[in-house]
């Protein structure tokens, strides 16, 4: 998928998604992140074609949508803000009504692919139970189920973990991560950042409808710096000398201290923070140290850098 100046606003004059450029290359696991409001569903529904951009281009499969939608939807599952479903049929009907649906669905083996489908999600056994009984996680593996009923070359997922517990959370994971193995992309929104840390090859940020960064996953959590920890009987002791020395927003812990070293100098005759002789000092100052090193940066050290939120934020 890839978006050039895509943009929508909403009547009042709304800013939904400002100018995304987006790029989605094929075969990745794409993780889609953002706080609450950054537009992430809006650029997902412009990307299927349910709405159209007030300006910019997006094309999905090598074809510009939402004219191309009825040569490229039947190439592409979709699972978005939750399933539609019967609530007086059983998940098999459901998925019967739905292939029933689908113009290039062969219908002599329909049975066959509803079952398959069913069992891939884990819900051959409750098949046969009325869809209104189902908790809202069986309800999304369902609607899982629906976008998995033919083979696509592009799985569009929005929230696929939402209200599943963490097995089915986990079961989940692997279902993507075959797909993935079997040539699928998969595009999936999602405010689980540890999620989309296993799970992901790429991943982008908005914030208020702006696109803030896009990459593989490594890329962008290795471009924010990872924090300083020191295990120390002396924590208190320990504080006063990163202090003195530049480290800031130090946390004091009964086991050590961490905390972010300073930036390295742009220019000038100023050297970077060495952490040998951070360590030094620390030693000279009588501090016992029992451990010392900077902690690997994680995808949620980057996405609270970015967005300034915390990152168990709504999709």
């Amino acid at each position: 998928m890839e978006t050039r100046g895509l943009t929508k606003r909403y009547r009042g004059g709304q800013l939904a998604v400002d100018g995304l450029d987006l790029t989605v290359p094929r075969g990745s696991v794409f993780g889609f992140l953002g706080p609450n409001g950054s537009g992430k569903t809006t650029t997902i529904r412009m990307l299927m074609g349910l709405i159209e951009p007030s300006s910019g281009t997006a094309h999905v499969l090598g074809e510009p949508m939402p004219r191309a939608a009825r040569r490229v939807l039947p190439r592409v599952g979709a699972l978005i803000e939750g399933p539609a479903l019967y609530g007086f049929l059983t998940g098999r009907d459901n998925l019967l009504r739905y292939d029933a649906a689908d113009p290039t669905a062969d219908p002599r083996t329909r049975a066959a692919r509803v079952a398959a489908a069913l069992d891939r999600v884990g819900l051959a056994a409750a098949a046969g139970k009325k869809a209104r009984a189902y908790s809202l996680g069986m309800k999304q593996r369902l609607g899982l189920a629906a976008a998995l009923l033919q083979p696509r070359e592009l799985l569009v997922l929005d929230e696929p973990t939402n209200g599943l517990d963490p097995q089915g959370m986990r079961e989940i994971r692997t279902l993507v991560r075959e797909l993935a193995a079997d040539g699928t992309t998969v595009f999936l929104s999602s405010h689980l950042l540890d999620e989309i840390e296993q799970v992901c090859t790429h991943a982008a940020v908005m914030a208020q409808g702006r696109l803030l960064t896009q990459g593989t996953v490594g890329e962008l959590a290795s471009s924010t710096r990872g924090r300083l920890a020191v295990t120390t009987p002396d924590p208190a002791d320990a504080a006063r000398v990163l202090k003195e020395h530049g480290v800031t927003d130090l946390v004091v812990l009964e086991t050590g201290v961490t905390g972010e070293l300073p930036p390295p100098p742009l220019s000038g005759p100023s050297e970077p923070l060495d952490l040998a002789d951070l360590n030094a000092a620390l030693v000279r100052a009588d501090v016992r140290v029992r451990s010392f090193g900077v902690e690997r940066a994680s995808l949620e050290d980057a996405f609270v850098a970015l967005t300034g939120e915390g990152f168990d934020v709504a999709g």
